[in-house]
Order: structure tokens, then sequence, then C-alpha cells
């Protein structure tokens, strides 16, 4: 089984939705209609989006100050000998 990888966009098409299969994909899979694909579907996402959003609340989490955090990183890289 070979794997390609395409953007397409979802299509109105009757009561349902369809897919647009770029003509370049057909013609490299030698592929015509009724043959049978396998199709594994997810959504685009925005990379930007996807990052900010799991940032997205740190500071209230933290909620301290840059003298406190610069403290625990002190006292990290500098442990007090037991």
């Amino acid at each position: 089984m070979i794997t390609l990888q395409s953007e397409a966009r979802l299509k109105a098409w009757g009561n349902s939705i369809g897919v647009v299969i770029p003509k370049e994909i057909l013609q490299q899979e030698r592929l015509s209609v009724n043959d049978e694909v396998e199709i594994t579907i997810r959504k685009k996402t925005n990379p930007l989006r996807e990052a900010f959003g799991k940032l997205k609340g740190v500071k209230a989490r933290l909620n301290k100050t840059t003298d406190e955090l610069l403290k625990e990183i002190d006292e990290e890289l500098d442990p007090v000998d037991s």
C-alpha cells in the first residue's frame, strides 16, 4: 500500500460532502472512476494557533513573578550542598 498526502477542501455534493482528489494524484496512482481507495481523514490545523493554544493560560497557572521564577532556576542550577 502506498501512502500519499494531499490537502483538499470539502465541497457540498447534493446532500453529502465530497472531496476532490487532485488530478496529479489520480494520474500518479493510475486511479479512475469506480476504483476502490482507502482514505484517512484528519482536519488540517493551523500550527501557530495550535502552539499558542497550548500556551494559553500558562501565566495564570504559574502565577509567579519573574523574580520568583529566576530564583527557582538559580536554585535548580546551584543546589545547596547537604
